[in-house]
Formats: structure tokens, C-alpha cells, sequence
């Protein structure tokens, strides 16, 4: 069965950087060895976070580019802005604001704090729990 998680931003560290628990959940993907694609709200935002990948914690490398190389089969993090399309994997970390496309086992939501985002998610929520996905929610 799929599963979709909800990260609710609410924590103070992450309300201000919402990217770096992106960052976090990347790093537990990338430890897991799962091959993952994140789909951010636009290119900019796909660009601020490959450079937050970089630099969020030291002591992690986590291969990482923006899609539309040739080379993107093998990298372990695919960054997706809307304009581009990638073939599905198993993880997506979905930052836009529809229910994430293409095939996968667990998609993980986050969602920021502002009341239209929390909107949002609850319409994703419906649109997975009828396509048969187990939920959880998470507030970080």
C-alpha cells in the first residue's frame, strides 16, 4: 500500500528555513538508500535548495542535482522544478501544491505554516486517502 506523509512545519527552526527540514528529510532518504525526487514550487526554489544541500550540515554529502542531465538515472537526488519531468521513483518529497504525479511507494508532503499552504495539504490529504494511500501527519 503507498503511504503519504505530512510534515506540518511548526517548530520556530524550520518556520523560518522551511528548506532545511526539506534538507533533513533528503538526508534520511539519501541514508536509507532510497533514490529520491523532489518536486519544488519553481526553479528558484529547486536552485535554493541544491544550495542549501550543499551547505546545511558539514559533515553530509548527499549527491544531489537539478534534473534534465543525462546523467540524472544515477544521481541518488533528483531536484524537479514544475518545467521539467523526470522518470518516477519510489520516494518523492513534494513541495507544490497538487498531490505529487507518476508512480511511487511513499510520498512525503511538507508543509509550511501559512494557512493557505494548511489548505492546500488538506486537499491533497482527501485526494490520497481516496486513492487508497496509508496517512500519517508529523508536526515538526
Amino acid at each position: 500500500m503507498p503511504r503519504a506523509d505530512f510534515y506540518l512545519i511548526a517548530k520556530p527552526r524550520f518556520l523560518d528555513e522551511p528548506l532545511l527540514l526539506v534538507c533533513e528529510l533528503v538526508k534520511r532518504a539519501y541514508a536509507s538508500g532510497q533514490p529520491t525526487l523532489v518536486l519544488t514550487r519553481s526553479l528558484e526554489q529547486a536552485e535554493q535548495l541544491d544550495e542549501k544541500l550543499w551547505e546545511f550540515d558539514e559533515d553530509a554529502f548527499i549527491p544531489h542535482q537539478l534534473a534534465g542531465d543525462d546523467d540524472d538515472d544515477m544521481t541518488a537526488v533528483l531536484i524537479v522544478p514544475p518545467t521539467l519531468a523526470s522518470a518516477d521513483r519510489n520516494l518523492v518529497i513534494n513541495l507544490r501544491d497538487e498531490c505529487a504525479p507518476g508512480l511511487f511507494e511513499r510520498v512525503l508532503e511538507v508543509v509550511a505554516a501559512d494557512p493557505a499552504e494548511r489548505e492546500g495539504s488538506r486537499k491533497r490529504w482527501r485526494t490520497y486517502q481516496q486513492a487508497g494511500f496509508e496517512l500519517k501527519k508529523f508536526d515538526m
